[in-house]
C-alpha cells in the first residue's frame, strides 16, 4: 500500500514508500531500503482506490491482529 509521511516530529517527513510490515508501535516501509517510522510522532497518508487518507499514527497504535476489535467497538 502505497504512503507518505506528511508530519514526523524526526527526518521522515516527506518520505514516500510501499508499507510492508506493521507492529505496534512501527510502520515499516520500503523507501530506497527498509525504513521503521514510529507511529507516535507521525501522520500517514495512505493512497487507497477511492482516494487519499491522513491517519494520524497515534491513532492506530495498537498491535495489527487488535485493529478489529479496536476499531468496531
Amino acid at each position: 500500500m502505497p504512503v507518505e509521511i506528511v508530519k514526523s516530529t524526526s527526518t521522515f517527513q516527506g518520505l514516500k514508500g510501499k508499507v510492508v510490515g506493521e507492529t505496534k508501535n512501527l510502520i515499516i516501509m520500503d523507501s530506497k531500503g527498509e525504513k521503521r517510522i514510529p507511529k507516535n510522532s507521525s501522520v500517514f497518508r495512505f493512497t487507497l482506490e477511492s482516494g487519499k487518507v491522513d491517519i494520524e499514527g497515534k491513532e492506530i497504535l495498537f498491535r495489527p491482529e487488535e485493529r478489529a476489535k479496536k476499531l468496531l467497538f
